[in-house]
């Protein structure tokens, strides 16, 4: 046999994998599939998207477009899909998976987690813990809209149902301000659903973020985190996390137990999945979110630090069918307080660069820049316009409160 036959047949032998999304944060996953002998397959609509430039092979398509990606999947004979830290991807995924016979979650149930009225009646159904809501289209009157919420206790909550990142949403301590507050929610949706529910009154001072990983329908990781947000300006945005989150045995316990219910009743096989949890004053777990992708903003990457992992390689593994590499290991949190950090400007501008303060440099172990000097910046409002990751590690509590206090001070983008 020749060699050139030899390299063909290996190549024709080598597993394909199509990735849905091209992002600075989901470059990532693109390498580490590679790393793994697999042949990357993208797709993404953005032109300028950086994962192109890694990717073995691109396409210029929708990763929302189902019956595109599943030309796609089709066309090149692939082995597994992967929509990486994608909301908008991740049905799509499942969809043409489950048409292609491989490995997924049930294309029903992610249709549920991805809808916010939905998901509201699903935890309803279920008989886990949710606030009052009422579904709406944006034409729907102001005065309809207060006649269905006429035993709410505000504040309240508006926001699209189909968008995640806390995208849109407005928190009202009155009806003053609906109108802004349905224009802003409006500008978010695409399937024109919005909602407006009562906003939990929290026992707990913080949204428990973070992520879990499933296999065979068993939460094996639970890296609930303490969401840290800038109040003043974007309460509702999260600008960080971090790990411990700060819960007690018995509100950890709890957490876990309803994670697990909700994963067993929604039939969730495999994968990491995001969490946005808010316990109210008598401990009662109320999901806000479960998003069926791994968290954006690089959280499997800061859970990975945390218990010394690699869980973007589990999720690659675990859309190939492939049993995570983790799992035959025995882990746990390491010792300290892992804690990342979204560069984000509410102003626009030009980026220059940032300036670290000395007294934390020690505590910086891994910068994810996502501008270049010169590129332009966008106002912040969610993921989408972060300037990038800081990833830190500090030896006990205090010195974690003395930088989510000061953390303006302390990190500073130099903006012109």
């Amino acid at each position: 046999m020749s060699a050139a036959s030899s390299n063909k047949q290996s190549f024709m032998k080598q597993k394909k994998i199509l990735l849905l999304g091209g992002s600075a944060q989901q470059v990532v996953a693109i390498k580490t599939a590679k790393q793994l002998g697999y042949y990357a397959v993208l797709c993404d609509y953005l032109p300028d998207n950086p994962g192109q430039y890694v990717a073995d092979k691109y396409y210029n398509a929708s990763t929302t477009d189902v019956e595109a990606v599943y030309e796609i999947a089709r066309s090149e004979q692939v082995d597994g899909i992967l929509a990486y830290a994608s909301d908008p991807a991740a049905l799509p995924a499942a969809i043409v998976a489950e048409r292609l016979g491989l490995p997924s979650n049930p294309s029903k149930s992610v249709e549920v987690l991805g809808l916010k009225y939905p998901w509201r009646q699903f935890l309803h159904k279920h008989g886990f813990a949710c606030p009052k809501f009422f579904s709406f289209h944006p034409d729907t009157s102001f005065d309809e809209i207060k006649e269905n919420c006429t035993d709410f206790t505000f504040p309240v909550v508006v926001k699209p149902t189909d968008s995640s990142g806390s995208k849109g949403v407005t928190r009202l301590d009155s009806w003053e301000g609906l109108e802004k507050a349905v224009a802003w929610a409006d500008s978010y949706s695409r399937n024109k659903v919005l909602l407006i529910e009562e906003f939990i009154q929290r026992g707990f001072p913080a949204v428990i973020g973070g992520d879990i990983f499933v296999w065979d329908g068993t939460i094996v990781l639970c890296g609930e985190m303490f969401c840290l947000r800038d109040t003043e300006k974007s309460p509702l945005i999260p600008i960080g996390e971090q790990m411990p989150s700060g819960l007690n045995e018995k509100q950890q316990a709890n957490v876990h137990s309803e994670l697990q219910r909700i994963v067993t009743a929604l039939d969730i096989r495999f994968g990491e999945l995001n969490i946005e949890i808010i316990l109210d004053k008598d401990d009662n777990v109320h999901f806000l979110e479960l998003g069926p992708r791994a968290g954006g903003n690089m959280i499997p990457i800061q859970l990975g630090d945390a218990f010394g992992i690699d869980l973007v390689k589990a999720n690659v593994q675990a859309a190939m069918g492939e049993k995570p590499e983790f799992l035959a290991e025995t882990f746990s949190p390491l010792p300290g307080f892992y804690l990342h950090y979204v560069l984000h400007s509410y102003e626009a501008g030009t980026f220059k660069g940032i300036a670290i303060d000395e007294s934390i440099s020690k505590n910086v172990y891994r910068q994810v820049i996502y501008k270049n000097e010169g590129d332009p910046v966008e106002v912040f409002d969610g993921a989408g316009k972060a300037l990038g990751v800081i990833f830190l590690h500090f030896d006990n509590a205090e010195q974690t409160k003395h930088f989510c206090k000061n953390h303006d001070a302390l990190i500073k983008n130099v903006i012109e």
